[in-house]
């Protein structure tokens, strides 16, 4: 069961957090809680500044899983994210382009790299063993590792609509060594969807959302997030975000507060360069890329 989430974008704030409030009273549910985010965002016609660019990390895997839900098997807190693309000089849409979007679970771990485990050089890894050898992954910023399966949860790629929008639902994700809680994700321009995947065009953003520490804090006590002894970096003391709210891909997040494991709805609108090319091979904003484990830095 999943309660209202905040309006994409800080423009739209006001409008969702209405809405949200009286969800929280009267716990609705439902597609309307999405319709209302979406509704709050696509009112707003103000520019954004450029939404920062990060590096890709050492997780990144070239799937493209085409799918709304990229839950699979994994379990915790629902999570739905509601993602939109503008052009951030003409303030428009960016239709029928791609958003990808890649996370650790619960216990800290991504899929294709179960046995790296949750950063700390150890741990068991969920699910069952490789199924053979994976696909080796494109280079990337920060120390990109080779997969050691061929696992594909909390992972997929979405074309956005005419407004700009895709939905992915999926479970909040965990903590690892080394970083706060955060969701990676690219924007692709340019190419379209065929059977063979996204074909033609390019990466214009490469970025990361991020959680407030009070929403952090309320899944720790909660199955299987209290499973997870690994130490949890505070969102202040991350490496990589750039403390600078929505601009630096700090998500807006409504859920019951007596009740978080209904679910959060998290939303974020990108502003972004359709001409550019990010796709986060680069050093992170203020310093050289980072090293790889015992401390990724994804």
């Amino acid at each position: 069961m999943l309660v209202l989430g905040g309006a994409a974008g800080a423009a739209a704030l006001a409008g969702a957090s209405a809405a949200a409030h009286a969800d929280d009273r009267a716990a609705a549910t439902g597609g309307g809680a999405l319709d209302a985010v979406k509704a709050a965002a696509s009112a707003s016609g103000a520019c954004m500044r450029l939404t920062t660019e990060q590096i890709e990390g050492p997780y990144y895997i070239d799937h493209e899983l085409f799918r709304k839900d990229v839950t699979e098997d994994r379990t915790g807190i629902p999570l739905v994210l509601v993602l939109r693309a503008i052009d951030s000089a003409t303030c428009k849409p960016l239709r029928d382009s791609a958003i990808e979007i890649w996370h650790c679970d619960a216990s800290g771990v991504y899929s294709g790299y179960t046995q790296t485990g949750n950063g700390g050089g150890g741990g068991t890894p969920p699910g069952p063993p490789p199924s053979g050898p994976p696909t080796p992954p494109p280079g990337g910023g920060g120390g990109h590792q080779t997969p050691t399966d061929d696992l594909t949860w909390l992972r997929g790629i979405q074309m956005t609509d005419h407004q700009g929008f895709v939905t992915f639902r999926t479970v909040f994700p965990g903590w690892y060594t080394g970083r706060a809680v955060h969701v990676h994700t690219k924007v692709h321009t340019g190419g379209a969807r065929t059977r063979e995947g996204y074909s033609g065009g390019h990466t214009c953003h490469t970025g990361q959302f991020y959680f407030a520490e009070d929403v952090v804090r309320a899944t720790e006590g909660i199955a299987p997030y209290s499973a997870n002894t690994t130490a949890r970096v505070t969102l202040d003391k991350d490496m990589l975000y750039p403390g600078t709210g929505t601009q630096g891909g700090l998500l807006t997040l409504v859920h019951d507060r007596r009740h978080i494991e209904r679910g959060v709805i998290g939303s974020l609108t990108m502003a972004v360069d359709p001409a550019a090319t990010h796709d986060g091979d680069g050093p992170p904003p203020g310093g050289p890329a980072p090293t790889a484990p015992p401390s990724p830095t994804a």
